[in-house]
């Protein structure tokens, strides 16, 4: 992908150079109904769940109260490129909220290292990155990236915006209202209805991502669309189930199928239109 460094402020805030303390778990969610073209275009938190497949990850983290601010950063490109991503997502999102008469409030990007603090009760490399709907907050740990590529071989820095752009996506469905409204319906469904509000809300935001990636299709380079497919194959419930366990259990998928996650990641790219990403009308 071509892109350039951020001149000017954005909506990171980098906590990797000092430790901080330890949480839990991540809140998620997306659309129903048909809500997003009613909320946007008429008139939960969720994230990448993948600590039973990576287990602990362990990225060195400095140690408690060490300053490393002087210190070289080896992801300072990683990180420059977490920026303009940060930039490019919720400007597109600003203006496609504002073509419809609405208002978009960022979500702020929040880089660790190892764990942080959460609204949502702490966030650990071991949940992967998510978004947390009660501090308005997406997380990532760099490391995610070098599990990616080496336990599923998703490479290449459009597999990385694939993530983000995910992501963000949940904060979409929260700014709209379609996360409570998911979430309030989880609280008093059974466990195999909740699996599957929590698939059709990961299917929307695949969607919803490659909603973004129509929008940067000018800055596309040969093979970007490719890394994103693949990376979204590779955090499929199927294939994380046949790999962790040596089977696949459908009445437990939270996320969906890898085929899945890939057909709804292309809806929303070559549509271009948020009113495509309804995963609840029908089938998925």
């Amino acid at each position: 992908m071509r892109w350039r460094r951020v001149e000017g402020p954005t909506n990171v805030e980098d906590r990797r150079r000092r430790g901080a303390a330890a949480g839990g778990a991540a809140v998620g969610g997306l659309g129903i109904l048909g809500l997003l073209a009613a909320l946007l275009f008429g008139g939960g938190g969720g994230g990448f769940n993948v600590e039973d497949v990576f287990g602990q990850l362990s990225p060195q983290q400095a140690p408690a109260g060490e300053d490393l601010t002087n210190a070289p950063d080896p992801d300072a490109e990683l990180v420059d490129f977490m920026e303009f991503l940060d930039v490019d997502i919720q400007e597109t999102w600003t203006q496609i909220f504002a073509s419809a008469g609405r208002t978009y409030q960022p979500a702020t990007f929040v880089l660790f290292t190892d764990r942080t603090e959460s609204a949502c009760g702490g966030a650990t490399a071991a949940i992967g990155p998510h978004y947390c709907s009660l501090d308005r907050n997406v997380y990532l740990d760099l490391g995610f990236f070098q599990t990616l590529q080496s336990r599923f071989g998703a490479t290449g820095d459009f597999a990385q915006a694939y993530v983000i752009a995910h992501e963000y996506a949940h904060h979409v469905q929260n700014e709209l209202g379609i996360m409570p409204q998911v979430q309030d319906l989880q609280r008093t469904a059974s466990t195999e209805d909740r699996n599957e509000l929590s698939v059709r809300q990961e299917l929307q935001a695949d969607c919803l991502a490659g909603v973004w990636a129509h929008t940067a299709a000018a800055d596309l380079e040969p093979g970007d669309i490719q890394e994103a497919l693949t990376a979204a194959a590779a955090v499929g419930d199927d294939r994380i189930q046949q790999a962790t366990q040596g089977y696949v259990n459908p009445h437990t998928f939270t996320h969906g199928t890898s085929e899945q996650r890939v057909t709804w990641f292309n809806q929303g790219f070559e549509s271009g239109d948020p009113n495509e990403c309804d995963t609840f009308s029908g089938g998925i």
